[in-house]
């Protein structure tokens, strides 16, 4: 069999899925300026800069001058523009910014940062909602699908945030002061236009993000390394993406050669034809004397990468806000409440609900299985409906595997009622019975039936007897 990029996408789908399914939890986006370029027309670093020359007139020379002089390091190049900005918001320009930046307490740089701001606020789609061709378009709506558990961006622009309306942003150090990382959170690491002073752009700013990267990088480190992550819109020896490798590397400890099997990176790659191949990883070195091996992803169109990602499922029954507030409210409950003994604690309650599942689920909302009216939505099949879907003989054959399961783990989940199984009375007198199982039981099942590892939770339900039919 040739191969083609139609076997490299096929083969990366399923990869992909394989990821996602041994991780048992939803992907990690990692989005860089490529996205805002890619999407909105926006700027790189270096062409944020350009614009930021044009709009100040104390910034009176040619670009390239300032890449010359300061040997393209962009870093020294915003710390000048931004005393260039300084001094024009003092003299001239003084009409330009808002009279509370002219503060005692407001950092010099500040007016350099309310430009950036200015300038990127206008980017996103077009009056139409697109973004800029119906390839584009697709891209997005491909994107949009994916459940990820949090976004993570080095970006200052709000292109991110009206794609995922029910994430939380947190910006900057907020999330150092963040008690808890929940789901549902796009974390904007080198700040955002919304709020001008925690942008990230000069010498200064980084030296204080060096600082904090470190306790930065112990809060998302486990995100990182539990999760599927891929990155999207950098390039491979960008410094960001060199930053969080280097820190997962000193973490899994793997050697050079190793592949780490959870972390992609996505490049854009135009001359790729339907003849095409290309590599299934990449070796990035992270420090100068530290290569990691990561998985790459090279399209020229990313829909189906991004369906790809989207594969874990929805979290549209998720209400990922109101799980945050009740997360919030267990971490106030637990560091702050108790401890000042500003409540009092049924210690006794929480102790009884935890030994039971259901009961402690109906702490949170979760309501139970029992409930006759729905057990039917729960406990679906029917045992001849389950050589079907098993893809036995007979009926004997599923009642031989109950007994199999029953010997190995000492529970017979036929003698009562539980998430694998119900027994449900009907008739005259309700004494016949109709025996239902659930998808639960499906896996199970199969477990066994592929003699893979398993184990049985059968916490017991109490599902009251449909009452018995009147005579007529």
């Amino acid at each position: 069999m040739p191969m083609d990029y139609k076997q490299y996408q096929q083969e990366v789908t399923e990869d992909i899925a394989k990821v996602i399914a041994d991780a048992s939890c939803q992907p990690i986006l990692f989005i860089g300026s490529g996205f805002t370029q890619r999407y909105a027309k926006g700027p790189s670093w270096e062409g944020l800069l350009k614009l930021l020359a044009e709009g100040c007139p104390l910034i009176d020379k040619n670009f390239v001058y300032y890449m010359q002089t300061y040997k393209d390091d962009l870093l020294k190049i915003g710390s000048l523009f931004s005393e260039k900005y300084h001094e024009w918001a003092w003299n001239e320009g003084k009409e330009n910014f808002p009279a509370e930046y002219f503060a005692a307490n407001m950092p010099s740089d500040i007016f350099m940062k309310h430009a950036i701001a200015q300038l990127l606020k206008k980017l996103g789609p077009d009056k139409m909602g697109s973004y800029g061709s119906a390839a584009l378009d697709a891209e997005i709506a491909a994107l949009k699908a994916i459940s990820a558990h949090a976004i993570v961006t080095t970006n200052y622009d709000e292109i991110i945030e009206p794609l995922f309306p029910d994430y939380e942003r947190v910006i900057s150090q907020q999330i150092l002061r963040k008690p808890f990382l929940a789901i549902g959170e796009i974390f904007k690491i080198h700040g955002c236009v919304s709020q001008p002073n925690t942008i990230v752009i000069n010498e200064a700013d980084y030296q204080r993000f060096d600082v904090d990267h470190k306790y930065l990088s112990a809060k998302l480190l486990t995100y990182f390394i539990e999760h599927p992550l891929v990155f999207i819109g950098y390039r491979a020896n960008d410094p960001n993406i060199k930053k969080i490798l280097s820190d997962v590397d000193r973490m899994v400890r793997a050697s050079e050669y190793d592949l780490v099997p959870n972390i992609y990176i996505l490049e854009r790659n135009e001359a790729i034809t339907d003849a095409s191949y290309p590599p299934r990883d990449k070796v990035l070195a992270v420090t100068p004397d530290r290569n990691i091996r990561i998985k790459s992803i090279s399209a020229s169109s990313f829909e189906w990468v991004f369906r790809a990602f989207g594969q874990a499922g929805n979290l549209e029954k998720v209400d990922t806000k109101l799980l945050r507030a009740l997360m919030a409210r267990a971490v106030d409950l637990v560091r702050s409440d108790i401890p000042k003994k500003h409540i009092e604690i049924d210690f006794q309650m929480l102790e009884d609900a935890v030994k039971s599942g259901e009961t402690f689920a109906k702490l949170f909302g979760v309501t139970s299985v029992g409930d006759p009216t729905k057990i039917n939505l729960t406990h679906k099949y029917v045992i001849t409906e389950l050589v079907k879907i098993l893809n036995l003989k007979n009926v004997y054959q599923v009642n031989q595997l109950i007994k199999d399961i029953t010997e190995k783990t000492g529970i017979n989940i036929k003698s009562f009622d539980n998430r694998y199984h119900v027994a449900l009375k009907f008739g005259m007198a309700a004494t016949s019975t109709s025996h239902k199982y659930s998808d639960a039981f499906v896996t199970l099942a199969r477990k066994a039936i592929a003699q893979e590892p398993y184990s049985v939770d059968a916490q017991e339900i109490k599902l009251p007897p449909l009452p018995p039919l009147k005579k007529p």
